[in-house]
């Protein structure tokens, strides 16, 4: 019998599993009921030359210009050992600004099993005061693998719990930044505080020491001047252990996903988009901002109700078809019971619609 490890390693193709980080995990929750990603993930699947290959290529990421500015902005917040990030961090968690805290620079090193070590050391020892740790290296496993994730900063021992603390260059405008950006940086925060943790947990400490409260750090208006505001992850940190344990039960995964499904960057494009086909995904628009595969799923569900996003499938009642959805407003069709009510309310929006377009009331 074909081991689990052997059928995602064939899935693949062979090659060398594709790493994960901090981002990648996060996107893992955006869309937790997607078989698809779930298993491309779990094989480790290169999910950006797959939707190249199959001529559907990622187009997000960041631009260049928005990465130098970002290490630009980090610089300047972690300037003369932290001073005023731990003034931005103390008083944003409403505690007095300590003196002489520590700075433990833990990046660096080519040498992830060294490094790892040096970062448990360094986090799980008790020591007294504040202390400041800079690019700590983490671990968590995702799907039978150990993925190393490096936080921007881990603020420690201030008012006697752990801080994740992530420095972003998107600007907070008049007290608002925006929200899509707050729930990406959100949610890879979940992951880092997941992951501290999970190592204090493994050291015999308490594991409550990490504040869910996450501070994130990002430039005031439209200067350089930074502005802390704290981040409740807690919402996120459930929707990730539920990913990261469904990823783990991999045997129930793989259940549903025919046998011979690969995913085989040599194969053709025309296999691989049979044998993507053959496995379901959960497209909703918010994906083309977080996976490689949307504008093929996209493409796929084109005159499906799931391209019209969530909400609106779930007001619709699970019509899946847009062309059953317009004979049902039109009432050339009639609905099935448990359509009822859906019915009604397109047939209305119809006759709404019909008013408006001759100018007639309501």
């Amino acid at each position: 019998m074909t081991s689990s490890a052997e059928r995602l390693a064939q899935i693949r193709g062979g090659v060398s599993p594709r790493r994960h980080n901090a981002r990648t995990i996060a996107a893992l929750t955006g869309n937790p009921g997607c078989t698809r990603r779930a298993v491309l993930d779990s094989a480790g699947v290169d999910k950006p030359k797959l939707a190249e290959r199959i001529g559907f290529p990622a187009r997000f990421g960041q631009s260049r210009f928005a990465i130098t500015r970002g290490n630009a902005f980090e610089a300047q917040v972690k300037a003369d050992g932290g001073v005023e990030l731990l003034r931005l961090v103390a008083e944003r968690l409403g505690v007095p600004v300590p003196a002489g805290a520590s700075w433990t620079d833990l990046g660096g090193a080519e040498d992830l099993p060294d490094r790892h070590e040096r970062s448990r050391a360094a986090l799980t020892d008790p020591g007294e005061g504040a202390a400041l740790f800079d690019h700590p290296l983490l671990g968590l496993d995702v799907a039978g693998q150990r993925v190393h994730l490096e936080p921007d900063l881990v603020a420690a021992r201030l008012a006697g719990r752990f801080h994740v603390v992530e420095i972003k260059s998107f600007p907070v405008i008049d007290g608002q930044a925006d929200p899509v950006k707050v729930s990406a940086a959100a949610i890879q925060s979940a992951v880092y505080v997941l992951a501290l943790r999970q190592l204090l947990a493994a050291e015999g400490h308490d594991p409550e020491q990490v504040s869910p409260d996450v501070v994130l750090v990002c430039p005031r208006d439209f200067a350089n001047q930074p502005v802390a505001s704290l981040l409740d992850v807690r919402k996120q940190l459930l929707v990730l252990r539920r990913q990261l344990d469904r990823m783990a039960r991999i045997d129930a995964l793989l259940a549903d996903v025919p046998a011979d499904f690969t995913a085989d960057l040599t194969a053709d494009p025309a296999t691989l988009v049979a044998a993507l086909s053959r496995v379901e995904a959960r497209y909703a628009p918010e994906c083309l901002a977080a996976c490689e595969l949307a504008y093929f799923c996209r493409h796929e569900a084109r005159g499906h109700t799931t391209a019209l996003g969530r909400p609106v499938r779930e007001a619709l009642g699970g019509i899946a078809e847009v062309s059953d959805v317009l004979a049902l407003a039109e009432g050339v069709r009639t609905p099935e019971p448990e359509q009822g009510e859906a019915a009604a309310l397109l047939r209305a929006a119809a006759r709404l619609r019909a008013d408006a377009r001759t100018g007639n009331p309501a």
